[in-house]
């Protein structure tokens, strides 16, 4: 199922790279409220930030260097156009190969592979490099020691999980912190990108994916407005719906989809009970499980008869996803492939 549902998508994924690259391409917290600009309507009213806070960043044309790029760890000076680069955080792989750069170390997840089966999908063209990765160990326990043998001229690591060892990795190469957090997906994707001097690059693409929601949420709006979408991730011992501050709820947000009233909460997500399964409803649920063992959440609430009673599920508009794109990796192809995956329910 899961790559079926890889597949269904990848064109959307491969236009949205084209528009990015000019060719061919070589989780539970509070969001941060920066944006490019305070006077922009749509930033103030979207679920996170839409550009790189005022203050960081570097102002620097794509492939200018030196540059000295303000960020969330303070102020890196970048001498040279990157060439050896390790990315620590979650999504951050998937943003560089966005952009046509092929990291040479890379950190990985809690319970997930070094290389997630969607970038596999998504960056063919990178299959021979991508085996020669380096493993940098756990994104939230990372191999100094291995990091420093690729001898990076940059590496690229999120505020959040990263921000204690920061001043160790400035010791051994130049190191930017973006913020993490799905909802802050764009604002990191372009201060990433300002890091690998390519921020005009990342903005076309983010344009490109803006109107390509838009799109979407103008073909479904009908007399009665958009459907509801919900999004819910198990594991193996919890259930949780996802709000719209969250990185699915953001993209949901940007092709005006409507929201459950049960979802509209100040979060990016919230535990639920099977006595409370109905939370989980909408005209259209969206839902990954991490474990769907005989012994997990998955099985339990999936065979509750207050899960099967849905609307949603007695009309069969329960879509299984893929769990890396939709809620581990907060990444710009990440989220082509969940407006992928919305398009292809919503719109038949």
């Amino acid at each position: 199922m899961k790559r079926l549902l890889l597949a269904a998508t990848i064109a959307t994924v491969t236009a949205l790279t084209i528009a990015a690259c000019g060719g061919p391409a070589e989780q539970t917290a509070t969001p941060s409220t920066g944006t490019a600009s305070a006077t922009d309507d749509a930033a103030v009213d979207a679920p996170g930030p839409t550009g790189i806070p005022d203050g960081m960043g570097s102002g620097a044309a794509d492939g200018v260097f030196p540059r000295t790029v303000g960020h969330f760890g303070g102020s890196t000076d970048i001498a040279a156009e990157p060439t050896r680069i390790v990315v620590i955080a979650t999504g951050q792989l998937d943003a560089a190969l966005t952009l046509g750069v092929v990291p040479t170390g890379v950190a990985y997840g809690s319970g997930a592979e070094l290389v997630p089966d969607y970038i596999t999908f998504s960056f063919p063209q990178y299959a021979d490099r991508m085996t020669q990765f380096v493993d940098v160990g756990n994104r939230l326990d990372v191999d100094i020691e291995a990091i420093a043998a690729t001898e990076p001229d940059l590496i690229l690591a999120n505020e959040t999980g990263s921000e204690d060892i920061y001043s160790t990795l400035s010791t051994i190469a130049p190191t930017v912190l973006t913020e993490g957090t799905g909802v802050n997906w764009k604002q990191d994707f372009l201060l990433l990108a300002d890091a690998l001097g390519r921020t005009e690059q990342a903005q076309s693409f983010l344009d490109t994916f803006t109107t390509d929601a838009a799109a979407l949420g103008n073909s479904v709006a009908g007399s009665g407005g958009a459907p509801t979408v919900s999004f819910v991730r198990f594991t193996a011992d919890r259930a949780r719906v996802f709000g719209i501050e969250s990185f699915a709820g953001y993209v949901a947000w940007d092709a005006e989809l409507a929201r459950p009233e049960s979802q509209q909460f100040d979060a990016t997500s919230q535990d639920f009970s099977e006595e409370e399964i109905q939370l989980a409803n909408a005209d259209w649920v969206f839902v990954s499980s991490q474990d769907a063992g005989a012994d997990s959440s998955a099985a339990s609430y999936t065979t509750n008869p207050l899960w099967t009673g849905m609307s949603a599920a007695t009309e069969n508009h329960i879509v299984r996803v893929d769990d890396d794109p939709w809620y581990l990796n907060a990444g710009p192809t990440a989220a082509t492939i969940v407006l992928g995956g919305l398009k292809n329910a919503l719109q038949g």
